[in-house]
């Protein structure tokens, strides 16, 4: 049987190989920083700048947060060995929720084993037959997936668009759901655009709905003390439910929660699968997220840096002509359109020493391959200049 199978599979393989959307894996050798060794599979690691890794504020290799690390393999052991329910939460995974509610002003936390995780426990555990789900188009796949688990009626309004939300809305109403939840990323990834969220709450509000924001990308470092998307854009307590990670800005490692209303979490940590039957967060994550959340207090530094890196690549790169989607947010997506120019390019620019991934279909719509540049407080000028530069030799020597 596997025979068939197996050429079925390799012919697949090679379309996308064709295609350009084959994902191919880059071996890093160094600790995930600015500046890492790394090489396709098979070749001898180089030293490399990193410009498409979620490390925000450049606290993945901070000696701090490792040492916390280390401190709690000695302390709390490597493992939990269970499920939070029967014998899996330690004393830190409670100080852990507490201060993560504390840091977003809400409620009450539950962590899970990652922010994928999160969202797909969430929607089965709060939502059924009765309820609706309205969903941004855009989405990150854990969302959609999560819904696809809950049996409630589904809505999908065009990204961002407001009068297409009050549409969704008015149907949901109108097919008599007992509850409406209005589901969106904080930060769309691909694109680097924030979600409209005070008119989304808005909306929320006027038709009696809930609103719940996955806030991975923007965690840690948008807003006046790094709280996310909802401190960013003024409506921090009219979101009922928040999800996030702890492996983004906030370390880098693993990791991910909800936190809200009260009785949301209380809910989850009775129903929610993921949560009910995964290990517990190892004591090093946790201990060392910790310590995360006490240096992003004190990190206004490093967010101003952030942005000031993310606005000189911007006017950089628009200098040299090319294609960027507007926005603020340290995600720049370099748009090629071709999928097959769009990898050369990034292969070309590993050749050149900048480590850079490019995007197509499926993960982004046809036509619209790029290459998504993550601008890390870490970086430096002469980092980011050395990018753009590579850029430009790179688009030369994939178009010859």
């Amino acid at each position: 049987m596997f025979t068939t199978m197996r050429d079925d599979l390799q012919a697949e393989l090679q379309e996308l190989r064709d295609s350009g959307l084959f994902k191919a894996e880059r071996a890093i050798t160094t600790p995930q920083s600015a500046q890492i060794q790394a090489a396709a599979i098979g070749a001898d690691p180089k030293d490399v700048l990193n410009f498409c890794a979620n490390n925000y504020l450049g606290l993945a290799d901070d000696p701090r947060i490792i040492d916390a690390a280390k401190q709690a393999l000695d302390d709390r052991g490597f493992g939990m060995a269970s499920v939070r329910f029967i014998c899996g939460t330690q004393d830190q995974h409670l100080e852990l929720e507490q201060r993560v509610s504390q840091f977003l002003g809400t409620q009450d936390t539950i962590l899970f084993s990652s922010c994928f995780d999160a969202n797909t426990g969430t929607f089965e555990a709060l939502f059924d037959a009765r309820d609706a789900i309205i969903s941004d188009q855009l989405n990150h796949a854990s969302i959609i997936d999560g819904v696809r688990l809950s049996k409630a009626a589904r809505f999908r309004y065009t990204n961002r668009d407001m009068a297409d939300l009050r549409t969704q809305l008015q149907a949901a109403a109108d097919g008599g759901a007992r509850r409406i939840v209005v589901v969106t990323d904080g930060v769309f990834s691909m694109d680097g655009y924030l979600a409209p969220l005070g008119e989304i709450c808005d909306l929320a509000e006027e038709f009696g709905a809930l609103v719940m924001v996955d806030d991975s990308h923007a965690t840690g470092f948008m807003g006046a003390t790094g709280a996310g998307t909802p401190e960013h854009l003024g409506v921090s307590d009219r979101v009922d439910i928040y999800t996030g990670t702890f492996g983004k800005a906030l370390g880098g490692a693993s990791g991910g929660y909800v936190s809200g209303r009260a009785e949301i979490v209380a809910m989850l940590r009775q129903k929610a699968r993921p949560y009910l039957f995964s290990n517990s967060l190892a004591p090093s994550i946790v201990a060392a997220t910790l310590r995360a959340l006490d240096l992003v207090a004190d990190a206004s530094e490093l967010r101003e840096q952030l942005f000031a890196n993310a606005a000189l690549f911007r006017r950089r790169m628009s200098e040299e002509g090319f294609d960027l989607l507007e926005g603020e947010h340290p995600i720049i997506p370099v748009m090629f359109g071709d999928a097959v120019l769009a990898s050369r390019v990034a292969d070309e620019m590993l050749a050149r020493g900048v480590f850079v991934t490019a995007f197509s279909y499926p993960v982004v719509p046809k036509g619209a391959a790029r290459i998504r540049v993550q601008l890390s407080a870490a970086h430096t000028p002469e980092h980011i200049e050395e990018c753009v530069a590579a850029f430009v030799a790179s688009r030369e020597a994939a178009r010859a």
